[in-house]
């Protein structure tokens, strides 16, 4: 076949890769992952595209006088969920490039 046959079928490879990569990237919009603190009392539900879909808080957690505790575990549990989006994201696109690491994605 030689070099020019060689270099047709990585394109093809590379082409399909991108069309994978694009595939994956729309459907993480809808791939959720569930970020929590206070051992549950809020918990924070984002996408794959790190946006917060749902914010849940027990009332147990809610007191006036001690806001910073509830701020804390809100932005504890945002976190955790950001955190679990991009390594969900991470691990989704592992399996399209084969582990190469390219810049830019996710």
């Amino acid at each position: 076949m030689g070099f020019g046959g060689n270099m047709s079928k990585m394109m093809k490879q590379v082409q399909k890769m991108q069309a994978d990569m694009a595939r994956l990237q729309e459907e993480m919009g809808n791939v959720t992952v569930e970020g929590s603190a206070g051992g549950g009392a809020v918990q924070v539900v984002a996408t794959c595209h790190q946006e917060i879909r749902q914010l849940k808080i027990d009332k147990s957690v809610i007191d006036p006088e001690d806001t910073e505790l509830l701020e804390d575990l809100v932005l504890t549990a945002v976190n955790d969920a950001l955190n679990k989006s991009k390594e969900t994201a991470a691990q989704e696109m592992e399996k399209i490039t084969g582990g190469m690491k390219l810049p830019g994605l996710f």
